[in-house]
């Protein structure tokens, strides 16, 4: 397997509390790694810092062999809105946007021509079982209808990482169990690494290997094939 982004002792403080105390770990292309851990572990910081949209204070992150974290503003903005893809725990859609136009922000935004990024997004709806949501607005939908828009969204532009800030925690569990297994699918036929931040044990079953975040420190470990969710 080939390392494609990996954090190195990173450290970051939000004024005099500490999140992260020189975290490390390695997200292979192609994998799953689930990044569990109690509530105010660092969990979360550290899937900001691995996506760029943090910088650490010190330690460094690597993306394809370059430091993303001495990167520009400019430059990490470019890398998430072109290769990376985002699933948040409200799935955080546009409300103004239908269903279909928040699935092909990704591609307006790269400048993709309205028509063609549309034609891409529609059919995720068939897909992830969404036939007939296309013209439908956020609050027209259930919390699991739109959860997977927020999927298709996060997935429509192939992108080398998804990071999935806790997917699944504003849905009950059999809906949040479809989510997973539609993300985990996917990501795996388009070969996207996934960065699932989540502290349900079912759900980091569905990963490659788990990293524990404590006290703002990470240790990975490999599931085994039988504990791998099919």
């Amino acid at each position: 397997m080939t390392t494609l982004i990996e954090a190195r002792d990173l450290t970051l403080s939000f004024g005099e509390t500490p999140a992260l105390r020189g975290a490390s770990l390695a997200v292979d292309a192609g994998e799953v790694l689930a990044v569990m851990g109690p509530s105010g572990s660092g969990k979360s910081t550290l899937l900001h810092c691995l996506a760029g949209i943090l910088t650490p204070d010190s330690g460094e992150v690597h993306f394809a062999g370059r430091r993303l974290d001495t990167m520009t503003e400019g430059e990490r903005s470019a890398l998430r809105r072109d290769t990376f893809g985002f699933v948040f725990q409200f799935g955080q859609l546009v409300p103004e946007l239908t269903a279909e136009e928040n699935v092909a922000l990704p591609l307006l935004l790269r400048g993709t021509k309205r028509a063609a990024a549309l034609a891409e997004a529609r059919p995720w709806f068939a897909r992830l079982g969404l036939d007939g949501m296309e013209r439908r607005r956020s609050g027209e939908l259930s919390g699991g209808q739109a959860q997977r828009v927020a999927l298709a969204r996060g997935l429509v532009a192939r992108p080398q990482v998804l990071f999935a800030d806790e997917p699944t925690g504003a849905l009950d569990s059999l809906t949040g169990e479809q989510v997973m297994e539609l993300m985990v699918g996917a990501a795996r036929e388009q070969g996207t690494a996934v960065v699932l931040v989540t502290h349900e044990p079912r759900v980091a079953a569905y990963a490659d290997r788990e990293a524990m975040v404590r006290d703002g420190r990470a240790r990975t470990t490999r599931l085994a094939p039988e504990q791998v969710a099919p």
